[in-house]
């Protein structure tokens, strides 16, 4: 017999052997271990019950009568941090770890064996560990979806099961800061009391929940109000650097005034957070010395002022005890730079594309000395369906790289840019994937992601979505021309449609190729039976997925060939996509942030018109 594990192991090893443990009756815990992690194996014995004779009893001592089925222990030295043993013979079985956070993975492993084999277990000996100490995922909840915390404690659990251990929520103006309501007031924001609950739940699983707030650019949701403007770079807007106007500055101007807001605002957030770490943020800086410090960078160079003022804000940072994390593309500009970052500051590298040089970026950081993170992404935004090459593709360069150079973590991106309109689901390929490159690279490098996802998130014993969310991110392939960091979908949906570049290359046939494995696609949801409580949410949020996206290939037919175009019918279908939109969004995520996203879809909607 064999078992599917995921993330596979870095060694493991079945034997023909079959070891009948029905008639266990007894699980011995490590008198040394916490409460927190006894509660673990009380829960494992619980859940795992039905496979045996009788009800697994869970105890500290050496039992007199009854057979013993599994031992827990710490055993401090032999076993790298987060890895465990794990073997089972005829004498029962062991796990063994050096800290709790290695007995709760090899928990999760054997959760996964006996789902599979029950109480007849192949004879095994697994040796696992991590190759990144930190893995996580970032959530982006300011781009109008802000999670529900039941849809929070999801994740989590989700998370938990992959072996990731760091969660972060990238958050520009989603926390409910007591004297700027201004700010959030339309965003369903998460609250302190949120964060509190949140922060122990994740504990409770050896998640670390990392606090986040960007803090120098992406400031434009602060900025619109007048409370704010004066601390604008560029009060009345700007030029972006792929063109169009912004009618909002982005960038705090680099000065004392935007240091005292930046204090005040970590010392109501921070707190509540027991993590030591605190990413600032501190990307995409577009328009600094377009305005108030123009002078200033033309004296000393942009770079230099933006060096100068991350610096103060490490100070701020510092008066809090924590360690600062900073998106590093701005510095990369100018990689001799990273030489004056202060000692354990650390970089984020991030690129989302499956050829994003990670390995040059990963190498200047690594020959500064300078501690680094690599963040590739999910590739769902901008998608409406996923992108499956590029997202696996991107996972696994970033953990490739991270390792050849050194890097100390691996942060799975997921952002929501342009109204967040993909679904959560679209997400999972890479959250499952980043979760197993980052735990063990060469292991998982042919790991069945599709089956893990019908094993772990749906239940689903059809085994259809897990592939068919792996097929619908391949659908953009048949269209003959590379789109960065989107797909050809939510542009033509979301963009005029007399755009006439978004077509170049873009034949009818191709398009009309896509429709049809989107029928073919939308079909199979029929075959899915998943067990997951929200099962059938996942298979109408991949329905609504697919008429999205089957409004923009239309569309884009619609600008190759008039004889197709049906400007009735296309409404229509863009009116159901809406109010499914609606109804959905509010399963998962907060009000605040929809009228948003259903906004940009009704554009569309006045323009068929």
């Amino acid at each position: 017999m064999s078992c599917e594990l995921f993330p596979v192991p870095r060694k493991a090893s079945f034997r023909k052997e079959t070891v009948d443990l029905t008639d266990a009756v007894w699980i011995t815990v490590d008198p040394k271990v916490s409460a927190r992690l006894t509660r673990h194996v009380i829960a494992f014995a619980d859940g795992a019950s039905d496979a045996f004779a009788s009800p697994l009893q869970v105890t500290a001592g050496s039992p007199a009568k009854g057979r013993v089925l599994l031992s827990v222990t710490l055993e401090r030295r032999g076993i790298a941090p987060q890895g465990y043993r794990l073997g089972a013979d005829r004498a029962g079985i062991t796990l063994t770890a050096c800290d709790e956070a290695g007995l709760f993975y090899g928990l999760r492993t054997l959760e996964q064996l006996i789902a599979q084999a029950g109480a007849r277990l192949p004879a095994f000996q697994i040796a696992d560990e991590p190759d990144f100490a930190n893995r996580g995922i970032m959530l982006d909840i300011s781009r109008c979806k802000v999670p529900k915390m039941e849809t929070l404690l999801d994740i989590v659990d989700l998370m938990a099961s992959l072996k990731l251990n760091q969660l972060q929520l990238y958050t520009e103006h989603t926390f409910a800061f007591s004297e700027h309501e201004a700010v959030w007031h339309d965003a369903s924001p998460i609250t302190a009391e949120e964060v509190l609950l949140l922060d122990a739940y994740c504990r409770e699983r050896y998640i670390e929940l990392v606090p986040n707030l960007n803090s120098f650019g992406h400031f434009a949701r602060w900025l619109r109000h007048r409370e704010y403007r004066h601390l604008a770079e560029c009060p009345d807007g700007f030029e972006y650097p792929w063109g169009g106007r912004s009618q909002y500055g982005s960038v705090l101007r680099p000065n004392r005034s935007s240091l005292r807001l930046l204090g005040s605002l970590y010392g109501e957030f921070l707190p509540n957070f027991s993590s030591r770490l605190f990413n600032v943020g501190c990307d995409e800086t577009w328009e600094l010395g377009q305005g108030w410090s123009k002078k200033l960078c033309e004296e000393k160079g942009s770079s230099r002022v933006y060096l100068d003022f991350l610096l103060g804000i490490h100070k701020l940072v510092q008066k809090h005890g924590r360690t600062m994390m900073f998106w590093g593309d701005i510095i990369l500009h100018q990689p001799e730079l990273i030489d004056e970052l202060p000692a354990g500051i650390i970089g984020l590298v991030w690129g989302y594309e499956h050829d994003h040089p990670f390995s040059k970026q990963c190498a200047q950081c690594s020959k500064a000395g300078a501690p680094f993170y690599v963040c590739p992404g999910t590739s769902s935004w901008h998608t409406l369906t996923g992108r499956t090459a590029n997202c696996l593709g991107n996972l696994a360069n970033a953990a490739r790289n991270g390792l050849r150079h050194g890097a100390s973590g691996y942060l799975i991106t997921d952002w929501g840019d342009g109204g967040h309109h993909q679904y959560l689901p679209v997400s999972y390929p890479g959250f499952f994937a980043g979760a197993a490159f980052s735990w063990c690279l060469r292991a998982n490098k042919q790991a069945d992601v599709a089956a893990a996802m019908d094993r772990i998130a749906f239940g689903d014993d059809a085994a259809t979505l897990g592939d068919l969310l792996l097929k619908l991110g391949k659908v953009c392939e048949l269209v003959p021309k590379r789109v960065y960091n989107a797909t050809l979908f939510d542009q033509l949906l979301f963009s005029d449609i007399g755009t006439d570049y978004l077509l170049e290359g873009v034949t009818v046939s191709s398009l009309k190729k896509c429709l049809d494995r989107f029928d073919r696609l939308e079909a199979r949801l029929g075959d899915a039976r998943p067990g997951a409580e929200d099962g059938e949410l996942v298979k109408a949020e991949l329905l609504n997925a697919i008429a999205m996206a089957r409004c923009g290939a239309e569309r884009g037919l619609a600008g190759l060939d008039k004889d197709y175009y049906d400007p009735t019918a296309l409404r229509h279908a863009l009116q159901h996509v809406i109010r499914r939109h609606e109804d959905l969004w509010l399963e998962r995520n907060r009000p605040g942030g929809l009228n948003e996203s259903s906004g940009s879809l009704r554009k569309q909607l006045e323009q068929l018109a």
